[in-house]
């Protein structure tokens, strides 16, 4: 009987890559559990996944903070209500701009980071020799930095949410000049606990969605320079998809 070939076009090997990395996801999951027994591995990889990354995330939420003050003024000011500029702030980093920057930081500097030294343990044949020796390198390396991804993004997302705060703070009491009161007030009683908790979920998606492209970039990478070189873009970019289109389907959802 004659095999019938089935064509690599684009489709299909995105379906394809999407079965794989369901099964993957799976797999992963199941070893999730014993990989608590070991809490000094997933502790480790905290620190080097949240950590590590807390210079580019404040120094980012400062900024972005900042800019909303300034083009939350300008708009805000045309209809004189300059005094709700906490309120648009605040929603504006809860909602969106803290979980989804984050996590493209994250992809860029954590998730990378995770690709490519997973992807160097492939390429120098560690994994093979763990498997060798009956250790579970999903066990043992994978499921403590996919936990660590998911653990941090939250944290991650709340501090860049309170710097964002005060670097708006910043530019709206100190340079405009807006009543102090009237900024705190005003956004302690427009947000809603609802508000804060789309942030935290879309935190937690974000947080498993890059995490598991990482690890699985790094896992599958082919064992070369290049292959892992080639595993780490994949990450930064398929990261970067998938986050601003689950933003959208959660918004969506939410609203």
């Amino acid at each position: 009987m004659t095999r019938v070939a089935i064509p690599d076009i684009l489709p299909i090997r995105a379906v394809r890559t999407l079965g794989v990395t369901v099964i993957f996801l799976v797999a992963v999951l199941k070893q999730c559990i014993p990989a608590f027994a070991r809490p000094h591995l997933i502790l480790l990889q905290i620190y080097n996944a949240g950590a590590r990354s807390l210079t580019i995330i404040m120094l980012s939420g400062l900024f972005v903070g900042m800019v909303l003050g300034l083009q939350g003024y300008d708009l805000l000011q045309r209809f004189g209500s300059e005094d709700a500029l906490g309120v648009a702030v605040a929603l504006g980093l809860l909602k969106e701009l803290a979980p989804v920057v984050t996590a493209l930081l994250f992809a860029g500097r954590a998730g990378t980071s995770l690709t490519s030294e997973i992807g160097l343990m492939r390429a120098t044949d560690q994994l093979t020799a763990m498997q060798i020796m009956a250790v579970d390198p999903l066990r043992y390396v994978v499921a403590p930095r996919f936990l660590a991804g998911v653990i941090v993004m939250p944290l991650l997302v709340a501090v860049f949410s309170v710097i964002g705060l005060f670097g708006a703070q910043i530019i709206g009491v100190g340079l405009m000049s807006i009543d102090s009161g009237a900024f705190w007030s005003q956004m302690q009683s427009a947000v809603q606990l609802n508000d804060v908790m789309e942030g935290i979920i879309k935190s937690v998606v974000f947080g498993i969605g890059c995490s598991l492209i990482a690890v699985f970039q790094g896992y599958n990478a082919e064992p070369t320079a290049a292959g892992v070189g080639l595993a780490t873009t994949r990450t930064v970019v398929a990261s970067s998809v998938l986050t601003l289109f689950l933003d959208y389907g959660l918004t969506a959802a939410f609203l």
